[in-house]
């Protein structure tokens, strides 16, 4: 697998970035399809078998994506159920270190529609190094090993965006809206991916970094959207909900949005104790005419 880690350095090309400053009137004109497909990504054949890996219209953003593995028998092409499989991402950077990203740890079989279902968080786009998906599977008494570079977009849904921080323990941190793709002028229940990352992790091996970061237990997401333009006074809305963690360890809440446009999500994070991790109040005194205060910890979404 090391020199899985050589190729990818091999495939590395240097571009550069640039984070425009949000402007509703250009952003509003993004249309969020209603109903996303699930798309091939990439695909491949490792020893008698064939690997296809999804993803939402065939593309990898930054942030939270929803990937589904397929698993065939390259002769019969049957699905393959009774299998253990780890996908793991890698990044290398242009200075040639590597790092990962939240991933599942466990890639469930779903049987009705025959796929491995998982996620990765994706903390940066393609520009900043060459990503790769490394393959780990047991299946049928063999041992498959495969790298297979892909590229990661930007997501150009707001709705999903994440933000990464220190907190006031000095741990590295990452949140990932995950939940709703297309919001409502509503009530939604909103869902987003609290991780923190393990410096103890060996970034030599890929066993390593796919313990790079795990989700974290008990903490309390506290919400408080407003909308920040200066037409909008700042302005917040009634019968939000603090996001708290379900069973597969992901954070769900409401956030009530009033009417489309700029909102800012500002969060508090509290940890399994009650301590402040990051985040501060936002003031509730109406501000028509001058710009939003936000929290030390935001996230900024449009629809």
């Amino acid at each position: 697998m090391k020199t899985f880690f050589c190729i990818v350095s091999t495939l590395f090309v240097v571009a550069a970035c640039t984070i425009d400053k949000t402007d509703y009137e250009s952003e509003s004109t993004i249309v969020v399809p209603d109903n996303q497909a699930f798309k091939e990504v990439i695909s491949f054949e490792q020893e008698s078998y064939v690997i296809r890996v999804e993803a939402l219209e065939g593309k990898l953003y930054q942030g939270y994506n929803e990937i589904r593995v397929h698993l065939l028998d390259a002769n019969s092409k049957q699905s393959m159920e009774h299998a253990t499989v780890t996908l793991v991402p890698v990044l290398t950077t242009g200075a040639g270190t590597r790092e990962s990203c939240p991933t599942s740890d466990a890639w469930t079989y779903v049987s009705q529609e025959k796929y491995y279902k998982g996620y990765s968080v994706f903390t940066k786009e393609s520009s900043a190094g060459q990503w790769a998906l490394v393959f780990d599977i047991q299946v049928g008494g063999q041992h498959l090993e495969h790298l297979h570079p892909i590229e990661v977009f930007h997501q150009t849904n707001m709705n999903l965006n994440m933000t990464s921080f220190v907190g006031n323990d000095q741990e590295h941190y990452i949140i990932a809206l995950v939940a709703p793709v297309k919001p409502k002028v509503a009530e939604n229940d909103i869902v987003a991916g609290i991780f923190k990352y393990n410096s103890a992790a060996d970034t030599s091996t890929w066993q390593g970094l796919h313990q790079a970061y795990t989700s974290v237990d008990h903490y309390t997401l506290r919400l408080d959207p407003r909308m920040p333009e200066p037409s909008m006074g700042n302005h917040s809305s009634p019968n939000n909900r603090d996001l708290v963690q379900r069973e597969d360890s992901f954070y769900q809440g409401v956030v009530n949005y009033t009417m489309t446009g700029n909102w800012t999500l500002n969060f508090i994070l509290q940890n399994n104790q009650g301590r402040i991790v990051k985040g501060t109040k936002v003031p509730t005194d109406f501000t028509p005419g001058v710009a939003g205060v936000k929290s030390e910890l935001f996230i900024d979404i449009l629809f």
